[in-house]
């Protein structure tokens, strides 16, 4: 059985790797705040128990073991964040700490039930893919708003770095998932993004744009 501590650098190193599967040791220990000495002999003791590929200065992968365990954790943190929103009440702004404890429950059963509960949800409260009973995760590509041009009309369906402060900044202006948004223009200089939906007008800057994911609507 994995350290809880184990646990929370498999789920960061699934998050950070992404579709192509890899990250390294600098981004690594910027995303958990941790030295990077500290991150090293992290990673040689998940080699050691076959999680992680692992050899200095190149790429860190995690192995099918690897990629097994951490998409479980990621599966019982997402299902319990839409537990949490979809059966009692709480924001999605209110769900991530939360779910950062529960997360470490060592109960299949304790999950499949959620899981149950809540009619086998495919994505979470702010867009994420919940991995499978397997840990396997299904990647959609989406758009992200930075990347739409002015005219276009878009859904939005996900949020990267959904931190509370900026879930919060997003309920402030009305902006949730499935919300229909016209990009009416986008400034040359810092390229923020004058956007309509629901009839009002609102200006969201890049690095809040870029952290929306969307799709086109024709």
């Amino acid at each position: 059985m994995n350290t809880l501590t184990e646990e929370n650098y498999l789920k960061a190193l699934f998050n950070l790797a992404g579709e192509n599967g890899e990250t390294n040791v600098n981004d690594l220990s910027r995303h958990l705040g941790i030295k990077m000495p500290t991150v090293t002999s992290m990673m040689k003791r998940l080699a050691e128990k076959k999680l992680v590929h692992y050899e200095s200065y190149k790429p860190i992968r995690l192995t099918e073991k690897g990629k097994k365990e951490a998409g479980l954790i990621v599966r019982k943190h997402r299902l319990t964040e839409m537990y949490l929103v979809e059966k009692m009440g709480f924001g999605w702004e209110e769900v991530h700490d939360i779910a950062e404890q529960i997360e470490h429950i060592q109960s299949p059963v304790f999950f499949d039930k959620m899981d149950q509960l809540l009619g086998f949800p495919k994505l979470d409260p702010h867009g994420a893919v919940i991995p499978d009973k397997n840990g396997k995760l299904a990647w959609i590509a989406y758009l992200r708003l930075s990347d739409c041009r002015p005219g276009d009309t878009v859904r939005l369906c996900a949020v990267v770095h959904g931190a509370s402060d900026f879930l919060r900044f997003l309920n402030n202006r009305g902006i949730r998932l499935g919300l229909r948004i016209k990009i009416k223009s986008v400034e040359t200089f810092d390229a923020s993004m004058v956007l309509a939906y629901e009839n009002r007008t609102e200006t969201l800057g890049a690095t809040a744009c870029e952290r929306l994911l969307v799709e086109k609507i024709k």
